[in-house]
């Protein structure tokens, strides 16, 4: 019988622990959400089409809004109208950082927008990458109660 590899939390965690030199873990930020992509929330995402499309859609450098001292792109000025009507609903989780590593290794790391990213409980949760977005969809409200309390701790 041939067994399907699969990295538990505990591997993701080492490995992004392992991978935490400056260009991969975050120790300051200066403010609420990552910024590390030029000011620019979710690396450019539009964070609502999470929700009404179901995936990761880049947004248009042509719609804009602020929020929280970071700028935010949609795909659709329907997008960014909803998200003016209500930022709390649709802005991500633990200022847009990882939230695997927030919850399991109480550190701050980068995200991959278009591989790791999942809605639960209606609110948005980004990922260092694909296989650590799968350890945090294995246990996703151990991982959650877990980071937030980690969160008011960690210097962002």
């Amino acid at each position: 019988m041939l067994k399907k590899p699969f990295m538990t939390v505990a591997a993701i965690a080492g490995l992004m622990l392992a991978l935490s030199s400056p260009s991969f873990a975050v120790k300051q930020t200066g403010g609420e959400f990552n910024t590390l992509y030029a000011g620019i929330g979710i690396k450019g995402y539009d964070p609502v089409a999470y929700f009404t499309d179901n995936k990761a859609m880049i947004g248009d450098p042509q719609i804009t809004t602020e929020y929280g001292g970071v700028t935010w792109r949609f795909a659709s000025a329907e997008h960014r109208d909803l998200f003016v009507k209500n930022p709390g609903k649709y802005t991500p989780q633990y200022g847009g950082f990882c939230s695997l590593g927030v919850g399991a290794a109480n550190k701050l790391f980068d995200v991959d927008p278009e591989k790791g990213w999942t809605i639960y409980e209606g609110k948005l949760y980004l990922n260092f990458n694909g296989e650590a977005n799968e350890a945090f969809r294995k246990n996703p409200q151990a991982l959650v109660k877990q980071a937030d309390k980690n969160w008011p701790g960690l210097n962002h």
